[in-house]
C-alpha cells in the first residue's frame, strides 16, 4: 500500500499505521532484517520491535572500529550472538544492546520511536550516555527540531522506562516530505520514509534494500 497525500498536514490513522507496518514487516522478512510485530495480550494494540548490538571500543583488533577526533565509532554486530560469542566480544569491547519499538500515538496521530539500551551485564545506559552516543550532527538537529529532544518516558504499552524521540513535530516534517513526493507523482510507505529519517539519530539505520523493495512495490502498483 503506497501513500497518496491529500491534506497539507498529514495525520496517520491507526488502521493505516498498522497496514504500513504489515507492509514494512514483509519487506523486513524479505531482506532478513529481523523486525517483528508484538501483540499485547487481550488487546488490539501492538508494536514493531527490533533488537541489535552495537560495539563501542577503541581497541578492536579486527580494525572494524575507527576513532575520529578521539570519539568512538559505533558499529553493528550480528544480533544472534551465543553466550561464547558474547563473552569473547565483551572482553575487548563495550557491547551495547539496543531495542527499538515503533508504536502508534493516538494523541499525535503519528508513529513514535521508543528505544532502550544496556550493556551485556544488564546495566542500562543513562540519558547522558544516550546523548553522548548521538553523533554531533544529529545532536544539533535534535535541539533545533524536527525531533526536539530525546526524553525518558514510560512505555505506553509495557509500562517500563524507555527513551523516546518525541513525535510532536512528526506530522510537520513528514507532510513536507510526502507533499514533495506527491508533486513528483511518487508514492512511498510512510514507515519506511519516517524511520529512514528518525532512526539514524539513535543508531538505527535502515538498509537501502527497503528503498528498493518500496520502489518495486509502488512501481508494480502503477
Amino acid at each position: 500500500m503506497s501513500l497518496n497525500l491529500v491534506d497539507a498536514d498529514f495525520f496517520l490513522e491507526e488502521n493505516k499505521f498498522k497496514q504500513y507496518c504489515t507492509e514494512f514487516l514483509q519487506y523486513s522478512q524479505r531482506i532478513g532484517d529481523d523486525w517483528q510485530w508484538r501483540s499485547i495480550k487481550d488487546s488490539t494494540d501492538g508494536y514493531m520491535i527490533k533488537t541489535h548490538f552495537l560495539l563501542k571500543n577503541r581497541s578492536i583488533s579486527s580494525g572494524r572500529v575507527d576513532i575520529v577526533n578521539d570519539e568512538p565509532t559505533f558499529l553493528c554486530v550480528e544480533e544472534d550472538l551465543d553466550d561464547s560469542q558474547e563473552a569473547g566480544v565483551s572482553e575487548v569491547s563495550e557491547v551495547i544492546r539496543y531495542e527499538y519499538h515503533v508504536l502508534y500515538s493516538c494523541s499525535y496521530q503519528a508513529p513514535v520511536l521508543y528505544f532502550r539500551a544496556s550493556f551485556l551485564n544488564g546495566k542500562p545506559l543513562t540519558l547522558d550516555e544516550i546523548w553522548k552516543s548521538v553523533h554531533e550532527c544529529y545532536r544539533d538537529r535534535l535541539w533545533q527540531g524536527p525531533w526536539d529532544m530525546i526524553t525518558q518516558q514510560e512505555h505506553p504499552l509495557l509500562g517500563q522506562p524507555f527513551f523516546e524521540l518525541h513525535p510532536c513535530r512528526t506530522n510537520e516534517f513528514m507532510s513536507s516530505i510526502l507533499s514533495n513526493l506527491h508533486k513528483q507523482n511518487k508514492h512511498t510507505n510512510y514507515i519506511i520514509s519516517w524511520l529512514s529519517i528518525v532512526g539514524p539519530v539513535v543508531g538505527l539505520h535502515l538498509p537501502l534494500s527497503y528503498a528498493k523493495a518500496n520502489l518495486e512495490e509502488t512501481s508494480g502498483a502503477d
